[in-house]
This record gives C-alpha cells, sequence and structure tokens, in this order.
C-alpha cells in the first residue's frame, strides 16, 4: 500500500493545474488517470500522421504574462510554458452571411454599420462604455490569490484597494448577463451575437450567463492589440507544459490507472482503491477532478449525505458530435481560418441541438499537426446533442452506425461552406458521439459540464461535505471552459495549502 499527501482523480486541466501547484507547495502528489493519454477533456491524440485536439482549441490570455488568465498564473507559477501562436480572427458563418469576426470591439462595429446601421452601432458602444467598470472588476481579484477557506482573508489583503475600488461594481458581476442587456441593447443582431459568445463560453445562453464570465470575456478580447493564442504542438503540448511542471517538483503521474472507489474512514476520504485491486493511502486529502457525478458514484453508498447528494441533482450540459477528419490541402484558399463557427438559425435558439457547428482546422497556424501537404480539422456540436437519442445502444450495431451517420450531417454541411469539396479530400474520418465521450472521457452521459442558470444557483466549490474530499473541474466552478477548470484546481490547491505557503508564491509571482 503506498501513501502520499495528495492524490487527485483525473489528470484533465482542473486536476493537472491542480496537482502541478500543489507539487510547487511541497506536497507529495500522485495524479491517477484512468486513460492511457493525460489531459481529460483537453487530451489530443494522434492518428496516421494527424494530430487532433479532443476538446478546447480556442485560447486566449496565454501568449503573454502576466494574465488574468487563470491558466497562464498556473504556468507562470510552475514555471513552464509553451511556444504561442497567435491570430486574430475566425470565421463566421451567421444567417444574415458570412463575416471574419476580429477580436477587439472595432471589427463588430464595422459589420453593425454594414448590416445593421448605425442605431445598432450606438447601441453596441453604449455597451462597451457600460462594460468598461465591470470589465476593470472582473480581473480585480487576481484568481491565484483566492482559496476556499477563510484565509483568503489573508492572501487578498495585498489587493484590498483595489478590491474596495471596484466593490459596488462587482455586485452586477453575480446576476444573468442578460440583465445587464436589457433596455441598453435591443438591436436583435447584438443580441443574438452575444447569446452566441455566451454560450461558448458557458453552455447556456445570456439570460443563464453569470455576467462576471463575459465581463472578464470582455477585458480580455475587447481590449487594444488583442490576440488570440494557440500552443505550438497542438493542444498536447500544453498538457505537456502541466505535466512538466508536476514533475519538476516531484509530482507523478500514472496512466492506465482507474480509480474504483474513494477510501472513506470516519466520514474523512483517506484514499483511493485502483481497478486493480491496489490501494493508494492519502495523508492530507483526496482531489477529484472527475465530473460531479462521477465523483459520487466513487464513494461508498453509506458515506453520501443529502448534500453530496444535492450535486447529482445538478442539471447537465448536453453532449457533442464530433468529426476530426485529415484532408488534403492542395489547391485550398490561402487565407483559411484557423477557426469557424457556423449558426443555421437564430430563431431556434444557439443551444438548440444541431444548430451550432464549431470548426477548428490548427494546422493553418502549425503545419506540423498534419503530414506535408494536409490539414487536420476538428469540428463538432458544441453541447447541443442529447445524450437520450444515445443511450443504451450497441456500439458494434447497425442502428448506432445508422445514428452516426445521421446524426453527423449537419457537421459535414456547415464543414461543405468553408471547403465545398471536403468529402473528395478525406483520408481520415473519425466520427465522435455522446458514447464515444462517455467512453473515452469517463464522462456521466457523456455531459461537458453542469448546466447551472445564473441566479437559478450556485456551483458548490471545491469542499465537499466529507473531510478530506475536494473536487475540481467544471462541476465546482462557473463556466466549462479552459480559464474556468484552471482556476478551479488553482483554488483546490491553494486551499490545501498553508496561508504562508500561499502569500510566499503570490510574492513570487508579482
Amino acid at each position: 500500500m503506498e501513501t502520499v499527501d495528495v492524490v487527485v482523480i483525473g489528470s484533465g486541466i482542473g486536476g493537472l493545474c491542480c496537482a502541478a501547484l500543489l507539487a510547487r507547495y511541497g506536497f507529495q502528489v500522485l495524479v491517477c488517470e484512468s486513460h492511457s493519454i493525460p489531459g481529460g477533456a483537453a487530451h489530443a491524440f494522434e492518428y496516421q500522421g494527424f494530430h487532433f485536439d479532443s476538446g478546447p482549441s480556442l485560447y486566449s490570455g496565454l501568449s503573454y504574462s502576466p494574465s488574468a488568465n487563470p491558466l497562464r498564473q498556473v504556468l507562470d507559477a510552475i514555471g513552464e510554458d509553451v511556444p504561442w501562436l497567435t491570430y486574430d480572427a475566425w470565421g463566421c458563418f451567421l444567417p444574415e452571411g458570412y463575416f471574419r469576426a476580429a477580436v477587439g470591439a472595432e471589427s463588430f462595429t464595422q459589420l453593425l454599420a454594414q448590416w445593421r446601421g448605425p442605431d445598432a452601432v450606438a447601441e453596441w458602444q453604449q455597451l462597451q462604455r457600460l462594460m468598461e467598470p465591470l470589465k476593470a472588476a472582473s480581473i480585480a481579484i487576481p484568481p491565484m490569490a483566492v482559496r476556499s477557506d477563510w484565509g483568503m482573508v489573508s492572501t487578498l489583503s495585498p489587493f484590498l484597494p483595489n478590491i474596495l475600488k471596484h466593490a459596488w461594481t462587482m455586485l452586477q458581476l453575480s446576476g444573468p448577463f442578460s440583465q445587464l442587456l436589457d433596455g441598453v441593447v435591443y438591436d436583435p443582431l447584438i443580441r443574438n451575437w452575444l447569446d452566441l459568445l455566451c454560450f461558448m463560453l458557458s453552455g447556456l445562453p445570456a439570460k443563464g450567463t453569470i455576467a462576471a464570465e463575459m465581463a472578464f470575456m470582455f477585458a480580455d478580447w475587447y481590449r487594444p492589440n488583442v490576440v488570440l493564442d494557440y500552443p505550438q504542438g497542438g493542444g498536447g503540448a500544453l498538457i505537456g507544459a502541466l505535466v512538466r511542471g508536476l514533475k519538476r517538483y516531484g509530482g507523478r503521474l500514472r496512466l492506465h490507472a482507474p480509480v474504483q472507489q474513494i477510501l472513506v474512514k470516519q466520514q474523512q476520504a483517506v484514499g483511493v482503491k485502483l481497478k486493480t485491486g491496489e490501494q493508494i493511502r492519502a495523508r492530507h486529502a483526496v482531489v477529484s477532478n472527475a465530473s460531479g457525478w462521477d465523483t459520487l458514484k466513487l464513494l461508498p453508498e453509506d458515506t453520501l449525505t443529502p448534500v453530496l447528494e444535492e450535486r447529482q441533482q445538478i442539471r447537465a450540459c448536453p453532449s457533442f458530435m464530433h468529426l476530426h477528419l485529415g484532408i488534403e490541402a492542395a489547391d485550398l484558399p490561402p487565407d483559411l481560418e484557423c477557426h469557424y463557427l457556423i449558426v443555421n438559425d437564430w430563431e431556434r435558439g444557439v443551444d438548440a441541438p444541431q444548430n451550432v457547428v464549431a470548426v477548428s482546422i490548427p494546422s493553418v497556424l502549425d503545419a506540423t499537426l498534419a503530414p506535408s501537404g494536409k490539414h487536420c480539422l476538428h469540428a463538432y456540436t458544441p453541447a447541443t446533442e442529447p445524450y437520450e437519442l444515445w443511450a443504451g445502444l450497441d456500439r458494434k450495431s447497425d442502428r448506432y452506425q445508422q445514428l452516426k451517420t445521421e446524426r453527423s450531417q449537419v457537421l459535414w454541411q456547415g464543414l461543405e461552406r468553408i471547403i465545398p469539396d471536403l468529402r473528395n479530400r478525406c483520408e481520415v474520418t473519425l466520427v465522435g458521439t455522446p458514447l464515444t465521450h462517455e467512453r473515452f472521457l469517463r464522462r456521466d452521459r457523456g455531459s461537458y459540464g453542469p448546466a447551472i442558470p445564473a441566479g437559478q444557483g450556485l456551483f458548490p466549490g471545491c469542499k465537499t461535505a466529507l473531510k478530506g474530499l475536494l473536487c475540481c473541474g467544471d462541476s465546482t466552478f462557473p463556466g466549462i471552459g479552459v480559464p474556468a477548470v484552471a482556476a478551479s484546481g488553482m483554488i483546490a490547491a491553494n486551499t490545501l495549502a498553508s496561508i504562508s505557503q500561499h502569500r510566499e508564491l503570490l510574492k513570487t509571482l508579482q
């Protein structure tokens, strides 16, 4: 029986951020990952010479430092990084037409002037003015200073003047973003566009997205000289940097190590049992990077308190359809974008099944991700595919194959708006379904995370009703994207560290 200070279940971005920081603090940390590849929903894989991202592909706030992005702050703390490739726009196919959406407020202003007229431009500019104090308030508290206990009074004290300056404005950040728009924005295109951005950030439209998330996005994207980032070497290179940071400080990662049960003694988590039967004891804590629903499955039934069982009732975002394609790139337009968003019908809502398609072609930026003269391409319906359509299907059955063909057509059709002869170019075709998500990512119902509408509930945070059991990842902190899960892992690690350790780390980052 092995004994360590902390066992982290799962090597998603949240789990790796937590584990690497704990190792940086001096804890003996072991990460147990069931898959053969680290990264969780952000892992990358290689197939016939093509390097694919399984999930996140749109990054910002990472190519410079200091940055308000929690992931950037973790990388700075552990002394790791990757080369960053930058770009400034993505392509958008909207019901109104196509436009190249450059980051920064000016690009959308020009589009509104062309498509909607001066009244829409005035509304957009008024919204930008309204967001200025909210942007400042959203980044007034450095994520690295946050912890989930009373020690935060001490770690936030150096930033108190700035916090007090924005305290009143911060109160406006806890409600739905739509409340900030009411009475300011009436133009349907602006409202639809903001619904789309909210949905890509949180899995919910503006009426369900907490204002703080959008204020942070406005602070990051709508500022001078802003760029978007992509890690050279793909998403796997970013995961590699976190793993290097973990190992640099003595932490360990075990792959092919699925956890069967969290060991509990006298209502305290004391370790884990692997499916091999091996037990690993934890002196200080067990941190679960599994989803909230999957974490509950790891607990002995007699330890499930009503407070813990409440997590089981949190509504989940739907799942995904994926296409990973390796294509011939000869004679493709030289101005192909790295990313595209396709919206089929505003009236149906951005969260309607098969209505929005997201596309990533990272080999446009990094040619090493595909064989010479080829491109790797990832298209997906972002958290809109109903799991219920797939529940119980045999993955080897004819019905499963038929449904894969039927439900992936919206992806093919969206991609053909970008590359009309795409199907004739394909050398690799991989179709992913909610069952693929469930199987490879160990995600309950193949979900990408909780759907808790702003004002209708709170994310439970990293602490649980069991002493010694903490959680990180999308089930604990608002937002299902990279900054949110990185912040969740950071907060869990800070909470386990002593206040003096935490304050000392903050000093090194200033």
